[in-house]
């Protein structure tokens, strides 16, 4: 599967520059040119991983960095300063390039770090709840429950991302690969069911329907 790459820069020579680089080793590109934009192109596409710049308009880089959750960002900055490097490192960022910057080592370090995020998705953790698609487990609080490959493709495509609302089209089109044979019309069963045995292993209500749009998960 295609990997996209969310290049968050508002240099538009820098950011055409990157695109056609990325487009020319195999990967999709999303791209928004201020922190909000981005916040919400996040939220829309759901990149494999971020390529960030701190000068933005609106939100900062610094301030964007901690709202991003789940998905690898690469700081691309001039800034050079160590104390401004470790700081982004403990905020979340998973590396750091200086501008200007050598093009094979940044599709290396690319290539690196989507690897590792790929082998950190396999088992995902949201608000006591757990997934493993190595196994394809699910528990709650420790606790196992027993999911059908439907229920449990569905939970997997929530957790990957907790903030986003998610369609009937896009969860169908996310599930299609765990679990090809499930249709549309039986998709809102499936999530009654799912959300039903979440309950009960808690007494909490983890999925919330966003009517008109879709669902998403709730703490």
């Amino acid at each position: 599967m295609q990997k996209t790459i969310l290049i968050i820069d508002d240099d538009v020579y820098i950011g055409d520059m990157l695109q056609e680089l990325l487009k020319k080793n195999g990967y999709a590109v999303a791209r928004a040119y201020s922190g909000t934009e981005a916040l919400y192109v996040i939220q829309s596409n759901s990149p494999d991983l971020i390529l960030l710049d701190l000068m933005l308009p609106g939100l900062s880089g610094e301030e964007l960095l901690p709202k991003i959750q789940n998905i690898p960002v690469i700081v691309v900055s001039a800034k050079v300063d160590i104390d401004n490097k470790v700081n982004l490192l403990l905020s979340g960022a998973v590396d750091y390039v200086t501008k200007p910057f050598d093009i094979k080592e940044l599709l290396a370090r690319i290539q690196v770090h989507l690897r590792e995020s790929a082998r950190r998705s396999d088992c995902l953790q949201f608000d006591g709840i757990t997934v493993d698609l190595s196994t394809y487990s699910a528990s709650v609080n420790n606790t196992p429950i027993k999911l059908t490959k439907t229920e449990f493709a569905v939970l997997y495509t929530l957790m990957q991302n907790p903030d986003k609302v998610f369609s009937k089209d896009a969860i169908m089109t996310q599930i299609e690969d765990l679990t090809p044979d499930c249709e549309e019309s039986s998709l809102r069963t499936h999530i009654a069911n799912l959300r039903t045995k979440l309950k009960n292993a808690t007494d909490k209500d983890y999925i919330a329907a966003v009517w008109g749009i879709g669902y998403k998960l709730k703490s």
